[in-house]
C-alpha cells in the first residue's frame, strides 16, 4: 500500500468530535490502498479538554503511529489558574470573565498565532521529516484545528516539495468567537497570512461544508476553488450494530455534545412548555455531555424532567442516541453559521430517529436533512414549528430503515471519496 502521512492533534486517548473524523479515515483507507502513518502529540504532553480511551480500539492494524512531546501552554493555564479542564475555544467559552480570563485571551490572541498549540509544532516537523524520510512518503495530510497544525504541511511543503492536503473541519480568522481574542492589527495581520499562504500553497484543501468551501476561497485573488473539495463527516455503520437496548419508561428527547450557554432556546423552551399535559408527564430531556447549570435550570423551569448524564465514553454515547425518540440538534446563532455542519449530525442520523434541529434554514445542515428526510430543521423563532414536530415526532412509531440517499455519508464512502482525491 501506498502511505500517506496524517498529521493531527487529536488522536485517541483524546476524546470529543475532533478526534472522529480521521480516526475512521485511518480505519478506511486501507480498504482503498493507502496505508495511514499517524503522527500526533504525546498524551503525556497533550492538553485535551476531553479524554476517551475506548477510542483506542478503533485504531487498525495498518496503522503506524508515532508520537513526539510538546509545549503545552494549556497545561501553565490550568496550573496558574488552579483549574483542572482545559478551556474550550481557546478560552473564548469560558462565561467568566475575570482579570485572568480577559488577560487570557488577550494573550491567546496577539502571543499565541495561531492557537496555544503552536507549541506542539517544532517537535512534530522534526519529526515529519524522519517518518518523510524512512517511509519515502510523498503525500501529507494535516487537519486542523487547531489551525497551527497547518503550519506544519506549509513548512513541509516548502522544504520538501511534498504533496500536502491541508482539511479543515473549522473556519479559521472566520469561526463565530475569533473576535474575542483582542487582536492588534499587527496580530490579525499575521493570523490572514498564516491563513492565505495555506489556502494558496496546500496541492488540496478539504472541507466539511459548501459554506466553508466558499469562506477559504475568498481568502485570496488567485482561482483556488477548483482545489477545494468537501468531504463531510459522516457515521460508521459498526458503531451502530449493538444489541437492542430495553424500552425506556419515557419518550426520550435527547441532545448530546457540549451545551453552550449562547444558543438560543427560548423558543425550544416555549415550545416544550405548550405541550400537552399527557405528553409532558410521559417526556424526559437528556443531555449526554457538558451542560452548564444555568442552562440546565431553564430545562427545569419547563417542568419536564431532566437528566443529566455527563461525559461519556463515545460507545455509550452511542446507546443513549439509540435509546432515544427525537433528537435535538442546535446550531448557533452566529454570523457564517451556514456552513456549520457538525460530526454530531451523522451520527444522529446514522440512528434512524427524527431529528429536530433549530438553526438557519438555508444552510448547509438544512439541506442534507431534507434530501435525506431525516427531520426538519427550524429558525430561532419558530417555537409553532418546533412544537409541532414535537408533538408529531413523539406520537409516531420509529421511521424505520435509513433512507438510501443517507449512505453517502457513510464513513467507508466518504473515505472511497478521500482516496479517490490523494491518488489524483
Amino acid at each position: 500500500m501506498k502511505k500517506v502521512l496524517i498529521i493531527t492533534y487529536y488522536w485517541p486517548p483524546s476524546g470529543g468530535a475532533g478526534v472522529q473524523r480521521w480516526l475512521k479515515f485511518a480505519k478506511y483507507l486501507p480498504e482503498f490502498g493507502w496505508q495511514p502513518v499517524i503522527l500526533t502529540v504525546d498524551p503525556e504532553y497533550a492538553s485535551y479538554p476531553q479524554r476517551d480511551q475506548s477510542l483506542f480500539a478503533e485504531v487498525g492494524s495498518d496503522c503506524l503511529v508515532f508520537t513526539t512531546k510538546s509545549f503545552e501552554l494549556y497545561n501553565l493555564y490550568k496550573l496558574i489558574s488552579g483549574k483542572k479542564d482545559v478551556p474550550f475555544g481557546g478560552f473564548a467559552k469560558d462565561s467568566k470573565e475575570g482579570i485572568l480570563q480577559k488577560v487570557s485571551k488577550f494573550f491567546r490572541g496577539n502571543f499565541l498565532l495561531p492557537d496555544p498549540r503552536i507549541g506542539w509544532n517544532r517537535y512534530a516537523f522534526k519529526k515529519a521529516e524522519e517518518l518523510i524520510r524512512e517511509f519515502n512518503i510523498d503525500t501529507v495530510v494535516t487537519t486542523s484545528p487547531p489551525h497551527s497544525t497547518q503550519l506544519i504541511g506549509l513548512k513541509l511543503k516548502k522544504k520538501h516539495h511534498i504533496k500536502w492536503v491541508a482539511d479543515l473541519r473549522d473556519p479559521w480568522t472566520d469561526i463565530y468567537y475569533y473576535n474575542q481574542f483582542m487582536h492588534t492589527t499587527l496580530a490579525r495581520k499575521i493570523d490572514l497570512r498564516y491563513e492565505r499562504n495555506m489556502v494558496e500553497n496546500a496541492d488540496l484543501l478539504i472541507t466539511v461544508s459548501e459554506d466553508l468551501k466558499r469562506i477559504f476561497a475568498e481568502k485570496t485573488a488567485l482561482p483556488v476553488a477548483n482545489k477545494i473539495a468537501v468531504i463531510p463527516n459522516g457515521f460508521d455503520n459498526d458503531d451502530f450494530r449493538q444489541a437492542v437496548f430495553p424500552a425506556e419508561p419515557k419518550k426520550v428527547i435527547t441532545y448530546s455534545g457540549t451545551f453552550y450557554e449562547f444558543y438560543d432556546v427560548d423558543c425550544l423552551l416555549e415550545a416544550i412548555r405548550g405541550l400537552s399535559n399527557e405528553l409532558r408527564q410521559n417526556l424526559m430531556i437528556r443531555f449526554v455531555g457538558i451542560i452548564p447549570p444555568s442552562v440546565a435550570q431553564k430545562f427545569r423551569s419547563t417542568g419536564i424532567e431532566i437528566e443529566l448524564v455527563g461525559y461519556v465514553d463515545h460507545p455509550k454515547s452511542i446507546e443513549y442516541l439509540l435509546r432515544s425518540d427525537l433528537l435535538l440538534l442546535l446550531i448557533a446563532k452566529v454570523e457564517n453559521n451556514r456552513g456549520i455542519l457538525t460530526g454530531k449530525f451523522f451520527e444522529y442520523l446514522a440512528t434512524q430517529k427524527p431529528i429536530m434541529a433549530i438553526g438557519p434554514t438555508d444552510g448547509d445542515l438544512a439541506k442534507i436533512i431534507h434530501e435525506t428526510q431525516c427531520g426538519n430543521i427550524f429558525e430561532y423563532g419558530d417555537s409553532k414549528g418546533m412544537h409541532q414536530f414535537i408533538q408529531e415526532s413523539l406520537n409516531r412509531p420509529d421511521s424505520g430503515a435509513i433512507k438510501e440517499i443517507a449512505n453517502q455519508y457513510s464513513r467507508e464512502q466518504l473515505t472511497k471519496k478521500l482516496a479517490g482525491l490523494l491518488k489524483d
